[in-house]
């Protein structure tokens, strides 16, 4: 038998009613080329990089030294050449990949060159282009089989590979000897310990990073029923408000599509959270959620921080280095404080988001980027484009949906539920014993504006934890600015309350604020003291004995 005369006819058996196809007389499966891809994709995501090429490697090695078995037991060969040479034929007719005519024995000099590599195809498809080899079980294959057939252990590594932008992928085989150190690195994923060390390295890991999830959720539930029972919190955001709820429900519907979203918003408010509820109810959830603040770096730093670069690209850049967008890829990548942005870089950045592809620093290739770009800015950027300073096509293109975050003053029903989960996540880290608010402290959080919004909220809470003295959050323990705010008149619920109602709960306030000063609370108020005096006798107020602000009785 020569490799010339083997042809599908004779190799390929049906049997439709058994239900069994056999391929050079043994027993073979029909498996999808993607559904390959999507197993590779599995084992990396879950298992990181280099069990993935283990495991394949190993699988490959096998099938090809249990083919070679096949072959030398079902036909007879002209010599052990041609025994050899069948293995790239019998592999070109599983449709593995297609050899270039004139090269088909890895043991040459050359090699041995493929053409439409199923492999590097599906690795391209998944990943995008790769730093290195990535035809892992094809290697393993024509390893397996030419060590079988040679009864000594050859092993196929590529020095040229599509999956890294070569126009084909060129396979040698050679002895550990003839390899040397040179690709030491490369032949270890063929020993059967470096896959079981590689899983145990990723299984502890990943059992590790689930033993401090389980525990940090332990902790901050327990936390979350003793400070806030009665606290709905829908993906970590606290949404009571009307306006915040429509905001939370606009984020889930589009998180199911892979749309572009620019999220506005004050500074603090909780641009970044609403982020991280689209990336957590999209797709891409599995996939990693990466923020970068545009604003705190420099034009420089941050194109090679989102793009990444090469060696030598820059002083300092002594290797290459994958940016964002590629540690992002299958992800979410938040790009804060996009209105900072200069507008070089805002050309870039544009090109990204039309063609789906990057070029690190210093590389004159591009490589793909699967990656959905979720955008946030304290600044109105529709005045950018108008003054010029922002360009219009990139903006319209960040758009494509708009969240606008309303800022805390504008959504006073979470600002008490806000408040008691805050505390809680204070009094677990600082691991203190704190049960809650006292009502005088949380009718002082309500009555403060927030300018600082969630964030400012939060640091309250933090101070608040650190200096209580007993186990509740007692007035004194609030900011200076927060203890001395007066209440804003509202009209909530469709009610509009009484003009002498709102203004009697105004000036009591203020008599209170100034421990029972009327003066001092005239002076303020900007109305006489004999003004002041008439309107607390209409609330009958004087000449009786009101608590003061640490419980003293005050006389007005």
């Amino acid at each position: 038998m020569r490799v010339e005369d083997l042809h599908h006819k004779e190799l390929l058996e049906l049997d439709p009613e058994g239900g069994v196809i056999r391929f050079a007389g043994q027993r073979a499966l029909l498996l999808d080329a993607l559904a390959m891809g999507l197993l590779r994709k599995y084992l990396v995501e879950n298992f990181g990089l280099t069990a993935a090429r283990a495991v394949l490697t190993q699988f490959g090695f096998a099938h090809g030294w249990r083919m070679a078995e096949a072959m030398h037991a079902e036909f007879k060969w002209a010599s052990d050449t041609e025994w050899r040479r069948a293995g790239l034929r019998i592999h070109t007719l599983e449709g593995l990949f297609r050899a270039e005519p004139g090269s088909e024995d890895p043991l040459t000099k050359n090699g041995a060159m493929l053409l439409a590599s199923y492999e590097a195809e599906q690795h391209l498809l998944h990943f995008g282009r790769s730093d290195s080899a990535v035809c892992w079980t094809i290697c393993g294959l024509m390893s397996g089989y030419l060590t079988h057939v040679a009864g000594k252990e050859i092993y196929v590594l590529e020095d040229r590979c599509m999956g890294k932008g070569h126009a084909a992928c060129n396979l040698l085989g050679r002895t550990r000897d003839e390899w040397g150190d040179e690709r030491a690195e490369e032949l270890g994923f063929f020993e059967p310990g470096r896959l079981k060390e590689s899983l145990d390295v990723s299984l502890q890991r990943v059992t590790e990073t689930l033993k401090t999830t389980e525990q940090k959720l332990r902790v901050r539930r327990r936390a979350l029923v003793r400070v806030a029972q009665h606290v709905e919190e829908p993906d970590g955001i606290v949404a009571k408000s009307g306006k915040m709820q429509q905001v939370v429900d606009l984020a889930r519907r589009v998180a199911k599509v892979d749309a572009t979203i620019l999220i506005t918003g004050e500074s603090g408010s909780g641009k970044e959270r609403i982020a991280r509820l689209v990336h957590e109810e999209s797709t891409r959830a599995a996939g990693p959620f990466i923020a970068v603040n545009c604003g705190a770096i420099t034009e420089t730093l941050l194109e090679s921080e989102l793009f990444g670069h090469a060696r030598g690209a820059f002083t300092g850049a002594t290797s290459d280095r994958p940016g964002l967008f590629e540690a992002a890829n299958h992800g979410t990548l938040l790009l804060d404080e996009i209105g900072e942005v200069s507008p070089g870089m805002q050309v870039k950045l544009l090109r990204v988001l039309q063609e789906r592809e990057i070029r690190r620093v210093g590389e004159n290739k591009s490589r793909e980027v699967d990656v959905r770009i979720v955008a946030a800015t304290n600044r109105d950027l529709s005045h950018g484009v108008a003054g010029g300073a922002f360009r219009q096509d990139l903006y319209y293109r960040l758009k494509v949906v708009e969240l606008n975050v309303p800022p805390l003053r504008d959504r006073r029903d979470d600002v008490l539920p806000l408040a008691r989960v805050l505390l809680a996540d204070a009094a677990t880290r600082m691991e203190r014993k704190i049960s809650g608010l006292t009502p005088g402290a949380a009718d002082q959080l309500l009555r403060y504006e927030w300018p600082g919004n969630v964030r400012e909220l939060q640091n309250a809470m933090e101070r608040a934890v650190a200096l209580a003295r007993a186990t509740r959050v007692e007035l004194e323990d609030l900011p200076e600015e927060i203890r001395r705010a007066f209440p804003k008149p509202m009209a909530t619920g469709g009610k509009v309350r009484p003009l002498d109602e709102v203004q009697k709960e105004y000036i009591l306030a203020a008599l209170d604020l100034n421990a029972g000063n009327q003066t001092r609370t005239a002076e303020q108020l900007r109305i006489g003291s004999a003004t002041l005096y008439r309107k607390l006798k209409s609330y009958g107020v004087i000449g009786v004995k009101r608590p003061g602000r640490k419980g003293t009785p005050v006389k007005v």
